[in-house]
């Protein structure tokens, strides 16, 4: 793979601007300006630039999306899982397929997951990668995401028989050596994170001694809570009388929490990740947007499994919205009520997607909206198509229209990795390829023959538990 490169001035012309910004707002034509790897200017008319000139007509820029929790490494497996409950999910992937994986799969598996996420206009990941079974496992999963050109946090998360809950295994130390030899750079495109297994899948030693080494590495944190059963216990509680919830801390999923707890996540300074999509499929609990955005928590949204929904954050957003409108909906019209206003806007849920994610993955300063002297973490969304013309309203329009097919151009750190709708330095059948052929080797290790019609057995914990 060639390693991209940035032109040095790039100015887009007459674009429609969805800043995400609350000083600067939506301009109907924007000129933008981008030097090297930073927004220069932003202005309805620059006027002659020494540029690369890129139209803007027929599109909306937009900062980059930012998926605050995705498991990568389950890309090979995709959709496997569409039909499956949460305990299914234990059990068929981190009972049967997690372990089936070696190094080449690893790479394979997050090199697609990362392209995926480009091509749908998400510049910034929070990678769980919580399938490190080696230390070779791990080293091919953080090089595949260097080779992708994306923005990351790669978060630390153990190995595949680590996470069969309740664990008492011990944390691997290998994170010592990982942070020491691929993130010795504040400034690279990737940086590290620890997504310890918490006190819902792991004694609460083990979780005292995983949170002891991130604080060691002075890395922040990312932990799953209040997720369907196994979130009952007021994981959140516990962690504050144990000194462990603090602002370097994004909660995932939230969906079982007391009020109690989204007070000290409020209080605390932390930030949350929901998954929407995934969590109405499998379970996990109402959706805690509303309870949290009502504490002023940081928002975020994410993707989480793609072995079970797609890869993109038009879906995410237009279930966040739908599934939080229909929660008050539905209690309204039980209690003989009305609803008005709604709850919950499609500009909030764009929120939730740029700068509530920027935030949320401990990067909100540089980047999250289009802002001058930010990061130049950018999209551009067609609008010159059946479903989105005529453009009436922005926000709207991206939420419940927006697919990945629109996005046009995509920006990293000031450089174009998206143009005229293709990814410009991979080549999609090589990385196709490579992936079948890393799902044919983990399917066959696992000793299963259709993932399309498999359904495994519910996960229980071992006895004791």
């Amino acid at each position: 793979m060639a390693a991209p490169s940035s032109a040095s001035r790039q100015v887009v012309r007459g674009v429609r601007l969805a800043s995400q910004d609350p000083t600067l707002g939506e301009l109907r034509r924007a000129d933008v300006l981008i030097e090297g790897d930073r927004i220069a200017a932003i202005e309805t008319d620059l006027g002659p630039v020494d540029a690369e000139e890129i139209p803007g007509a027929d599109r909306i820029m937009l900062p980059g999306f930012v998926d605050t929790h995705r498991h990568t490494w389950q890309s090979l497996i995709r959709h496997v899982s569409t039909d499956w409950t949460l305990p299914q999910y234990f059990s068929g992937v981190r009972g049967v397929l997690g372990k089936a994986y070696q190094p080449e799969d690893m790479y394979a598996a997050n090199l697609l997951g990362m392209l995926d996420a480009l091509d749908a206009g998400i510049t910034t990941v929070v990678d769980w990668s919580h399938n490190n079974n080696t230390p070779e496992h791990a080293d091919a999963a953080i090089q595949a995401v260097f080779d992708a050109g994306i923005r990351c946090t790669w978060g630390y998360g153990n190995s595949n028989d680590e996470w069969l809950p309740v664990s008492d295994i011990p944390q691997s130390r290998d994170v010592v050596r990982i942070a020491k030899q691929w993130f010795d750079s504040p400034d690279q495109l990737v940086s590290l994170a620890l997504a310890p297994r918490g006190p819902q899948f792991a004694t609460k030693d083990v979780t005292l001694e995983d949170f002891a080494l991130a604080r060691e590495l002075d890395i922040p944190v990312t932990v799953h809570v209040g997720d369907g059963a196994w979130g009952r216990d007021k994981p959140v509680v516990w962690m504050r009388k144990h000194g462990l919830a603090d602002a370097r801390t994004t909660y995932v999923h939230c969906n079982m929490l007391a009020d109690e707890e989204f007070d000290i996540i409020a209080e605390t300074g932390g930030a949350v990740s929901i998954a929407p999509e995934l969590e109405m499929h499998m379970g996990h609990g109402r959706l805690a947007a509303l309870r949290a955005r009502d504490r002023g928590i940081p928002v975020s949204l994410s993707i989480d499994v793609c072995t079970s929904v797609g890869g993109d954050m038009f879906s995410a957003m237009r279930a966040v919205l739908a599934g939080s409108r229909y929660l008050l909906n539905v209690a309204a019209l039980d209690a003989h009520e009305s609803v008005d206003p709604l709850p919950l806007t499609a500009l909030e849920v764009l929120q939730f997607a740029t700068q509530g994610g920027a935030t949320a993955a401990w990067r909100g300063e540089e980047i999250g909206s289009v802002t001058v002297g930010k990061k130049a973490d950018l999209i551009l969304l067609r609008t010159d198509t059946y479903g989105m013309a005529p453009l009436n309203y922005v926000a709207g329009a991206v939420v419940e229209s927006g697919n990945p097919q629109l996005v046009d151009t995509v920006w990293v750190d000031g450089r174009v990795v998206k143009r005229d709708g293709v990814l410009v330095y991979h080549d999609f059948h090589r990385v196709r390829d490579l992936a079948a052929a890393a799902r044919d080797r983990v399917l066959e290790r696992a000793g299963v023959d259709d993932p399309g019609t498999w359904q495994p057995a519910v996960y229980a914990a071992p006895d004791g538990e």
